[in-house]
């Protein structure tokens, strides 16, 4: 098995469905925001408030290259992993990228009393998570072999959209070796 990697924007579900697919693949479940909090000490939000963006894309560059080296497992990323071009190739050459594709005012309605998020503690959240949406869904698209619309499934029938997507993958290679 590969490396198998969660993109989208905060709150699209990284974390929730990678835990629920890493268990039903029985493979390791990593969020490389928890393993870059491990290393830094302290929150994400509080390194971004001391520190700004740049020192912290510095951080999560390094520890996506580490994560997407290891074990295989499903791999949860920050929502601006792919912000740097370095992190888009090496997510696509290392694992199977899945996009979960969320609209701003959805996002918005899972996200509206979450106060953790250091991009959205600003006057107008959804208008910020329209433009982060606007920047970002073309590089997602660049980096995703997949591209699942969350809108509001459940996070099982997400999982076995992923599943499916997989197995599918899986019947199109074979298809293609043997012919």
């Amino acid at each position: 098995m590969t490396h198998l990697v969660l993109i989208g924007l905060p709150g699209a579900g990284k974390t929730t469905v990678g835990r629920q697919l890493a268990r039903r693949l029985q493979v390791p479940f990593v969020d490389s925001d928890a393993v870059i909090e491990e290393r830094l000490g302290c929150s994400i939000r509080e390194f971004f408030e001391r520190e700004g963006e740049e020192p912290f894309r510095d951080v999560e560059e390094t520890v996506l290259d580490e994560l997407t080296r290891g074990e295989p497992c499903v791999l949860s990323t920050g929502g601006g992993a792919v912000l740097r071009p370095a992190n888009r190739q090496r997510l696509r050459a290392r694992g199977r990228v899945f996009y979960l594709r969320s609209t701003p005012e959805e996002l918005m309605r899972r996200l509206r009393h979450d106060r953790t998020r250091p991009l959205l503690q600003v006057a107008d959240p959804l208008q910020r998570l329209r433009e982060l949406h606007a920047l970002r869904d073309p590089l997602y698209r660049e980096t995703a072999h997949y591209v699942i619309e969350t809108g509001r499934p459940s996070v099982a029938t997400l999982v076995n959209m992923i599943l499916m997507q997989l197995e599918l993958g899986a019947e199109a290679a074979r298809g293609a070796t043997a012919g």
